[in-house]
């Protein structure tokens, strides 16, 4: 069984596409494509299943159109509208470059001068050019290059140089 711990939101599908079963992913992160997946996991019920693509091709910097297999027909590929599209970080971690924005979502930003948690990131805000870490208990970070001193995968933390009296903000 797949746990949540396990994966990282990347998107939600949309509308069927066609008479084929193709259905719309509009997503976050193309991780998918980077590491050549031969699969997705959809939240279906709560219950995280893995589908095996036949094929996608892009429509902009932000959708795909995906062919899952034995996801044959329109009335098929319109069930799984709305479901939650889930990427397997051990995979993602196998990518050489710099972890993808939305896998840092559950990670502990600790202070890098301190060594102490200021708190477990709930979502990433890139709605500007100047992105932050919102925290579980609302509070704003930054998410400047700059700023990030270490990121471990492994053990699921951030640190990261605190501008001095942002906390007390």
């Amino acid at each position: 069984m797949i746990r949540k711990e396990e994966v990282y939101k990347i998107g939600r599908l949309g509308k069927s596409h066609g008479v084929k079963g193709e259905v719309s992913l509009q997503f976050t992160d193309d991780v998918f494509d980077r590491v050549e997946a031969e699969y997705l996991i959809l939240d279906i019920d709560g219950i995280l299943v893995p589908f095996f693509m036949e094929e996608y091709r892009f429509r902009s910097d932000s959708l795909a159109l995906i062919k899952f297999c034995d996801v044959d027909t329109q009335q098929r590929a319109a069930e799984l509208t709305g479901c939650d599209v889930y990427f397997p970080r051990s995979l993602a971690e196998e990518e050489d470059a710099m972890p993808s924005l939305s896998m840092l979502v559950g990670f502990m930003l600790v202070d890098a001068d301190t060594g102490k948690e200021v708190g477990r990131i709930a979502s990433i805000d890139d709605s500007t050019h100047n992105i932050l870490f919102e925290l579980e208990d609302g509070r704003l970070i930054p998410a400047s290059d700059d700023l990030i001193h270490h990121i471990d995968t492994t053990e699921r933390t951030i640190k990261t140089i605190i501008p001095e009296g942002l906390l007390e903000i």
